[in-house]
């Protein structure tokens, strides 16, 4: 599996505009349409940012625009799949060794890509109540003004998510910043990456179980902690309030914060 990502350089030399910027997209996707509350839009991505913000509207929007600097726009397209727990749309990209590519939900679908430098950037609108669940591997995630659970995924970026409900979030290379209303999880929810701090802000009167690691950085917390089992310079695990519900933090290069709020 190949993933290659754009991150444009400094120009050394003078060249001709046409080769010096990206294309611009010319045929933009967007779609517009209701879900009832407690149903998911989820986004799924290869290259290119996913940018969220709650609406005060009814219906989710999504549009989406492509750049590149040498590959064909044409070769990505989209694909929108209707199931039972909502809408998913994909940015689809050409078929690579691994065969070709499948929009389907969660992580029942295959997207790869091979020399193959389209960007997709993402603008989604979600009204109140709808969950949103946004994926891919170079690019960050920008969730804001959220009401309903969310759930962040990728590689090569960094992660914010605010939201009056609870949330999900993993990358490799990138910090997470995290915002939660509530803390009516059920199960665990986890926050993790490798290269990257977690700054997470919790309701005063959260109730978890706690679990934290690192390699290199610090960690802080605002919440008072009953320590269980090992405690180190790189481990932090105990409960806040009664406990109850399973809270994981870990990174190995960067701090870790749990805040109060």
């Amino acid at each position: 599996m190949l993933f290659r990502s754009l991150i444009p350089g400094s120009l050394l030399f003078l060249a001709p505009l046409s080769s010096a910027l990206p294309q611009a997209s010319t045929d933009g996707f967007r779609w517009q349409g209701s879900l009832a509350a407690g149903k998911t839009i989820e986004i799924i991505g290869v290259n290119g940012d996913i940018e969220a913000e709650g609406t005060t509207g009814r219906q989710v929007e999504v549009t989406a625009s492509k750049r590149a600097r040498k590959s064909d726009l044409s070769t990505v397209t989209f694909e929108v799949v209707e199931h039972a727990d909502g809408i998913t749309i994909c940015a689809m990209y050409p078929a690579t060794r691994q065969g070709p590519n499948e929009c389907k939900p969660g992580n029942k679908g295959r997207m790869n890509t091979s020399k193959n430098d389209v960007e997709v950037e993402w603008s989604v609108k979600v009204p109140a109540g709808v969950r949103l669940t946004g994926r891919t591997v170079n690019g960050r995630i920008d969730a804001r003004n959220l009401t309903a659970p969310a759930e962040a995924r990728t590689v090569n970026g960094s992660i914010s998510i605010e939201t009056a409900a609870w949330a999900d979030a993993s990358t490799v290379n990138g910090s997470i910043v995290a915002r939660l209303g509530a803390a009516d999880w059920s199960g665990e929810i986890e926050f993790s990456t490798v290269n990257g701090g977690v700054s997470l802000s919790l309701p005063a009167s959260t109730s978890a179980r706690v679990d934290a690691s690192n390699v290199n950085g610090g960690m802080r917390t605002d919440f008072p902690l009953t320590i269980q089992g090992r405690w180190g310079p790189h481990r932090m695990s105990g409960t806040i309030g009664q406990g109850g519900r399973d809270l994981s933090l870990s990174t190995v290069n960067g701090t870790l914060e749990l805040r109060k709020h």
